[in-house]
């Protein structure tokens, strides 16, 4: 199987889009920081240290201090396809983070986003 173009994709590519997208909202880049935190259990300098790093999407997620368990509460539609129903684990996980900026960037409470 061939692996997915984004995997060897460096997250601090598209994390500035993550952040243009939410801004265009009125949201913030604290907001996503929150985010991806919340997720994949970095703090803000490791966040920042991946960033600079440029590590890419597959060791982004394989890294990640503490994947949030209340990820599986995650659900709805992306690129056309429902995330719940994703059966490769680290698309899943992509997935995963682009559902919660197209939350934000809707205007989604915080706290529904992060299932609280």
């Amino acid at each position: 199987m061939d692996a997915h173009r984004i995997y060897s994709m460096p997250f601090a590519t598209v994390y500035p889009l993550y952040v243009a997208k939410v801004e265009r909202k009125g949201r913030t880049q604290a907001e996503v920081d929150e985010i991806i935190q919340w997720l994949t259990g970095y703090d803000a300098q490791q966040l920042n240290t991946v960033l600079e790093n440029k590590v890419d999407f597959e060791s982004f997620f394989a890294e990640a201090p503490t994947m949030n368990p209340s990820r599986s509460l995650i659900t709805g539609v992306i690129c056309g396809v429902r995330v719940e129903e994703i059966d490769e684990p680290l698309m899943q996980e992509i997935r995963y983070l682009d559902k919660l900026i197209d939350e934000i960037a809707r205007g989604k409470p915080m706290q529904k986003v992060l299932r609280a």
